[in-house]
């Protein structure tokens, strides 16, 4: 008899997904709005409070010091507690925190309402991306990440257009810039009690009556034609009864007497190669992307752009980001995860130092837009990969967990670039950044290639075989 992972693998992309991916993409929207507001608000504030750069770093870089604790803490809570409270959860923080730090009256207050809005976007991320790789159809799976990834690309748009319409209307434009920030709170609402939760979970804590009702629910989304027969139906129900704790396990762990799969260490011999090169991709994807996007306003400021037509720039650069994610999640499903991630983070070391090397407004331009079109599709094939290393018990904990150590790398880099800056100008902050490209694209090079497999089968062989029902 199939079981109900497999049942969901075979079934197609139906209305019900769409409808998920839309619920768990708006919020991803939303978290890049947040992201991408406080760049534009750093360079507003540089000069109406007349910040320096050691206070604009503080201000950039605090949040992602939130980011990576919430990262680490979200995704433990999510394989403790279950992926669609924990998401509703960090919305609401960060959506709270983000619409009182409009009424900040000074830089600390601002600093410390962006650690705590830095909790509930780094726990976020990895908690969704989990949620929607766990319900996804397994021959698409890949392609439906990088499609919740792209939605990071829509809600930076919609912060550079906040930036570039709202931010400059005057003093307190900023405040009314951040005060949109404040919607990801009302969201949590549509994450709580429209979202159903993963499945995987549901077994891997032996709720088997609501797992099934899960997944007859999207096979009857998916038509008559991938509905189980009468006679499989009532097989489960009778199976039902007699099992409270038994379930289907991934791979890679073992069925614990109450229901709940055995964990079994990120660090250990079996997942050890896999997290050190993940964690490497992470850190050098991180570094690279918010040392060079949140100072690019400020960034274009210094060379001489006025505040308007910085952020003018910056908006037609940020656009770029979805025909990267458009590339990457065709490509992933044909070239596999591990290619498509290494030549998007090389291409992002190319464009990152053509961006050092711009001087004019054309070039700045075209790198700057190369560097949107790589940089995001490495991304969508970063969200993409990293879930379908681990099983169950431990995906969104081995997912978050890189994600945070990660978030130390968002932390260090805007802090440098004003360093950088010192010792070798616009030049030197980019070669910088390219480097730490390259190095992530050879870690992902020694990344297992998992395209068209199974979550269940993505770990390696179980000591014991999986259990079936």
């Amino acid at each position: 008899m199939r079981t109900r992972t497999q049942r969901l693998d075979e079934l197609p992309f139906t209305p019900r997904h769409r409808r998920m991916l839309g619920g768990a993409g708006i919020g991803w929207a939303l978290d890049a709005m947040d992201v991408g507001l406080i760049s534009f608000v750093m360079a507003a504030l540089t000069v109406q409070w007349g910040l320096t750069p050691t206070e604009n770093s503080l201000v950039g870089s605090i949040g992602f010091v939130g980011m990576a604790i919430g990262a680490s803490v979200g995704g433990l809570l999510a394989d403790k507690f279950g992926r669609r409270y924990v998401f509703a959860l960090t919305l609401l923080v960060y959506g709270l925190a983000t619409g009182a730090a409009a009424l900040s009256t000074g830089l600390a207050m601002l600093i410390a309402l962006r650690f705590v809005i830095g909790l509930g976007l780094g726990a976020e991320l990895p908690v969704a991306s989990t949620l929607i790789s766990e319900f996804a159809p397994r021959k698409i799976r890949g392609r439906v990440v990088v499609g919740l990834e792209a939605f990071w690309a829509l809600g930076w748009i919609l912060a550079a257009l906040i930036g570039y319409f709202i931010v400059p209307i005057g003093d307190d434009g900023w405040r009314w810039a951040l005060a949109f920030g404040s919607v990801p709170a009302v969201h949590a609402l549509v994450i709580r009690f429209g979202m159903p939760e993963s499945v995987r979970f549901l077994e891997s804590r032996g709720k088997h009556a609501e797992a099934e009702e899960v997944v007859r629910r999207f096979e009857d989304s998916a038509g008559p034609g991938f509905k189980p027969s009468a006679r499989e139906l009532r097989e489960r129900d009778r199976e039902g009864e007699r099992t409270t704790t038994t379930s289907p396990v991934d791979a890679g762990s073992l069925a614990a007497p109450d229901g709940e799969e055995t964990r079994e260490s990120l660090w250990s011999r079996r997942y050890r190669g896999r997290t050190l090169a993940l964690w490497v991709v992470w850190f050098g994807i991180n570094f690279s992307y918010y040392g060079a996007f949140i100072w690019l306003p400020s960034l274009l400021v210094a060379q001489g752009f006025d505040l308007v037509k910085s952020f003018e720039y910056t908006l037609i650069i940020t656009l770029a980001q979805l025909p990267g994610y458009a590339a990457a999640a065709w490509l992933i499903e044909v070239w596999g995860r591990r290619l498509t991630l290494a030549v998007f983070l090389s291409g992002s070391a190319v464009a990152a130092g053509l961006f050092g090397l711009a001087d004019t407004p054309g070039t700045v331009i075209a790198a700057g837009m190369a560097l949107s079109f790589f940089n995001l599709g490495a991304w969508g094939a970063l969200y993409a990969i990293g879930p379908e290393l681990y099983p169950t018990a431990t995906r969104a904990s081995g997912t978050g967990q890189a994600a945070a150590f990660g978030r130390l790398a968002s932390i260090i880099a805007p802090l440098l670039v004003p360093l950088l800056l010192d010792g070798g100008g616009q030049v030197l902050v980019f070669a910088v950044f390219a480097i730490a490209f390259i190095i992530a694209a050879a870690a992902a090079f020694t990344l297992p290639e998992l395209k068209g497999t199974a979550l269940e089968d993505s770990g390696p062989a179980s000591r014991e075989p999986a259990r079936r029902e």
